[in-house]
């Protein structure tokens, strides 16, 4: 009776712990970014992630108490990687747009802000119009809604793709592109620095929706609705208590939450 005793809260014992252990696996998530879109999300010398998508993401977890691990990915697998189940959830300033509802589900934004043209400060480009840009060199980071616009809205420039902002940021600074294009925040901030020196934002150009989306929102995985309920209560949660505006301070002088 004993040795029965001691078996059944042996397994009793087992069997929580398995369920304790279960439990804690599901409160982890892992989120994609890519770690080369300053000021949202940059991967540091050191390996460390940093900027506002990175740490927006961090009080989000914070805020349904869960363990986020991080994973950096290149911009043009990254839905890939997300549905094969690299990783979770992608918070890497990516646009809501119908032609990404028909491979994932997203929350609802986090921050929205329109895309925008840059040249060279001595360039004879003085308007961020189609018609201004026709004849030129238009640099775009691949797979972007930016890409897109300017093909829809710029058919006339010669468009060249890159993998990277940084690598269309390195072309206009050596003139083997006339101007680019992307959010008006990055292009901002990277005018501001050392590293943009050679140019200047031109102007916003008027968002299209069908194109820019919604906004920025955390993608998940199609059918997962429920992790995407999850974030977008979180989003509401920070922008209510204060997390929000704190983290947005520290990178802008404006709220990028948007209208």
């Amino acid at each position: 009776m004993r040795i029965a005793t001691h078996f059944f809260a042996a397994a009793s014992i087992a069997a929580v712990a398995l369920f304790a252990g279960s439990a804690s696996a599901q409160e982890k998530i892992v989120i994609g970014t890519e770690g080369a879109y300053p000021p949202f999300n940059s991967l540091e010398s050191d390996g460390t992630l940093t900027g506002f998508d990175v740490e927006i993401a961090r009080a989000l977890c914070d805020e349904m108490k869960v363990t986020c691990d991080f994973v950096t990915n290149d911009w043009d697998g990254i839905i890939p990687a997300l549905q094969s189940k690299k990783f979770d959830a992608i918070i890497a300033s990516m646009s809501i747009t119908p032609e990404r509802l028909e491979q994932v589900d997203f929350s609802k934004k986090y921050y929205n802000t329109p895309p925008a043209i840059a040249v060279p400060k001595d360039s004879d480009i003085t308007e961020a119009t189609p018609e201004a840009l026709a004849g030129k060199a238009l640099g775009a980071q691949g797979s972007t809604t930016h890409a897109n616009y300017a093909e829809k809205h710029m058919a006339e420039s010669d468009l060249k793709l890159y993998p990277t902002a940084d690598e269309y940021k390195l072309d206009i600074e050596n003139g083997r592109v006339d101007a680019v294009i992307d959010d008006i925040v990055v292009l901002s901030e990277w005018a501001k620095s050392d590293a943009g020196a050679c140019c200047k934002v031109l102007g916003a150009l008027p968002v299209d929706v069908e194109i820019n989306g919604e906004g920025a929102g955390i993608a998940v995985r199609k059918g997962e609705t429920e992790l995407a309920d999850r974030f977008s209560a979180a989003i509401l949660a920070i922008r209510e208590n204060g997390k929000y505006k704190e983290i947005n301070d520290k990178y802008f002088d404006f709220d990028v939450y948007g209208e």
